[in-house]
């Protein structure tokens, strides 16, 4: 055998795959999941709830980091630089997939830079108004911004699914609707609750509480139907809006090359987390669906969502920057 031959035989021999066995120790160190919104929002109770179960789960530190700003990308773009390892992971919902059509440029490659992990919840948006509000439904409101009143409602944040909820009414209805971005469901619902804007639109999840003591009304659901969990509140759909349609997916993300059986690992982990009935139990509380896809299921549901999302914003003309 030639030198050179002999040379890269032995590198080839040194080089030791990552194995499942090698993915069974995984994690040896703490984990971090960053969350693309403040505290007190759906997707960061959803991480929280998730992080400290596989804290026990695992035996290792999982610290949750908020890293809110710029519609998630500030996080998103953390994790895609971050080493592909899975001690990083990003929890994100269905504004990653509406970035990509509403930002002319991104800071990182939404499919190239990630590999999805999993799902495990979908949760419908809601529109909310103050209790003293005129508006007892959402013809009411649109009838309001027809007659050339100033409505305005808050959203979770720039391209987030929230906002592409309301600018979705707003062109179905071909009316205005002025758009109040906040950095969070959880201050959006302060603002709302303050009387500083007409309306919000926020997760089912971050405004059950306000719902049932009364603080707040819901106009509508984004789902396709009516929720379960709030059955009293029309669809939009059904308001005179057939087609309208935006349910909101949570799920776990880690950079692209992360070894597959440390991204099985993870699934295989949360999967069994989600599905145990105190924890099921406690997420339907949050008024989520739970569901436990497997990483090429959930990297289908975001694809196609970044696919769809870009068409329906570059319809309707929608950008951020």
């Amino acid at each position: 055998m030639k030198p050179i031959s002999r040379l890269f035989a032995c590198l080839a021999a040194l080089a030791v795959p990552f194995t499942p066995a090698l993915a069974a120790d995984f994690p040896d160190k703490p984990v971090t999941i960053i969350v693309t919104f403040p505290p007190g929002g759906g997707t960061d109770l959803l991480a929280r709830l998730l992080g400290t179960e596989l804290q026990k789960t695992w035996k290792q530190s999982v610290v949750v980091e908020n890293r809110a700003g710029a519609s998630g990308n500030i996080g998103a773009q953390a994790v895609a630089r971050s080493p592909a390892d899975g001690y990083t992971l990003l929890m994100v919902n269905s504004s990653f997939a509406v970035n990509p059509g509403v930002f002319r440029k991104l800071p990182f490659d939404p499919k190239a830079d990630f590999a999805p992990v999993i799902n495990v919840a979908y949760v419908p948006s809601v529109f909310l108004v103050p209790p003293d509000s005129p508006y007892q439904n959402l013809k009411d409101m649109v009838a309001a911004a027809k007659s050339g009143r100033h409505v305005t409602f808050a959203s979770c944040g720039n391209g987030t699914p929230q906002h592409l909820a309301g600018e979705m009414l707003a062109a179905d209805s071909q009316v205005k609707l002025q758009h109040v971005p906040y950095r969070g469901c959880g201050p959006a619902l302060v603002d709302l609750l303050g009387g500083q804007v007409s309306s919000a639109i926020v997760t089912a999840s971050s405004a059950m509480q306000y719902i049932t003591s009364g603080k707040a009304r819901a106009l509508g659901v984004t789902s396709k139907a009516r929720s379960p969990f709030l059955p009293a509140v029309p669809s939009v759909a059904e308001q005179g809006h057939p087609g309208y349609e935006l349910d909101q997916w949570h799920g776990l993300l880690a950079p692209a090359n992360t070894p597959k059986a440390v991204i099985d690992k993870i699934n295989a982990d949360v999967a069994t987390i989600v599905q145990s009935k105190e924890i099921k139990d406690r997420m339907t509380q949050l008024l989520y669906v739970v569901v436990n896809d497997s990483p090429d299921t959930f990297k289908k549901i975001v694809w196609d969502d970044i696919d769809r999302f870009s068409q329906l914003t570059n319809k309707m003309g929608l950008k951020l920057d």
